[in-house]
């Protein structure tokens, strides 16, 4: 009997914080898709100033 309180009880605690995250998400979606977005524009203001175009490499045999 012990056992099976302790699984229900894990069960139950599982099942509340899982609740806790998406209430979480849910709540604060709306911040989270501005930080995605600020880390996606920051990331392509980067790789736009650190590797340039992919053409750059073949300029030579234009000439």
């Amino acid at each position: 009997m012990k056992k099976f309180c302790a699984g229900v009880f894990k069960f139950l605690f599982t099942l509340i914080a899982l609740g806790a995250a998406v209430y979480a998400v849910v709540t604060y979606w709306d911040k989270i898709m501005e930080l995605l977005g600020k880390a996606k524009t920051k990331l392509s203001e980067a790789k736009s100033v650190c590797c340039g175009s992919e053409y750059d490499d073949y300029a030579d045999w234009d000439q």
